[in-house]
């Protein structure tokens, strides 16, 4: 593919077939991935790619300590819930995929078996685990380079045939991550990305985001042209 083809073409994969991925394409795909830019070239992050029983038991603990009541833990700063035009943005998704899942606003069954999917790491077949060292916690510019990796993932994998989802409500029980994904104490969890081979007849797997205007997100300044 090319480059434009790979970020135009990108989705979100909240369905996967149950096939497994060859750990010999996953190590190309972070392979790639890890040409990210960091700062410093200080490359902070980690990898922990958990796929078969430890993945399952993964899934089973998160949506039993969910349904159980028991509170999230992530291990980094988070803003709350979203207010104003990014609420907006995150109803006009929630609705696109509804929509495409033919699940109605009023029936919270279904609204709610739908958000648990993300505590089953979406039932993919691999999940990355994220993390940074722990001795630069505490500082934005870890995570920032994180992000960065992460979405080079998710790029590169779709260069390669196969889905991603990041996925904030897989990692929001860290304890169960760290446990089964063996992250060392001295790593925090930052995010986690489910992965595998889409499902092309999950409904959802077709919903392309809307995204704001250029003229939206961009200033240009002291530029004599048009």
């Amino acid at each position: 593919m090319q480059y434009d083809d790979v970020v135009k073409g990108r989705r979100s994969i909240r369905g996967y077939l149950q096939k497994p991925v060859a750990k010999a394409l996953i190590k190309d795909v972070l392979q790639l991935a890890m040409r990210a830019p960091s700062s410093l070239n200080t490359q902070p992050w980690h990898f922990h790619v958990v796929t078969g029983e430890p993945l399952h038991h993964i899934a089973r603990e998160n949506l039993e300590r969910t349904l159980n009541g028991v509170p999230e833990s992530r291990e980094f700063r988070e803003h709350g819930p979203y207010q104003g035009i990014h609420r907006m943005r995150q109803k006009v998704i929630a609705s696109q995929l509804f929509d495409a899942m033919q699940i109605s606003w009023k029936d919270k069954e279904k609204r709610m078996q739908w958000g648990l999917r993300g505590f089953r790491q979406f039932d993919a077949p691999v999940c990355i685990v994220v993390t940074y060292d722990r001795s630069i916690h505490g500082g934005d510019i870890g995570p920032f380079d994180c992000g960065a990796v992460a979405n080079a993932i998710v790029n590169a994998a779709w260069s390669r045939g196969l889905g991603c989802v990041i996925n904030s409500q897989g990692i929001m029980q860290s304890p169960v991550i760290r446990k089964h994904a063996q992250i060392p104490e001295d790593e925090v969890i930052m995010i986690c990305i489910a992965m595998g081979w889409p499902d092309n007849n999950f409904p959802a797997n077709h919903v392309v985001s809307t995204r704001k205007t250029l003229d939206e997100a961009a200033c240009f300044i002291g530029f004599v042209d048009g």
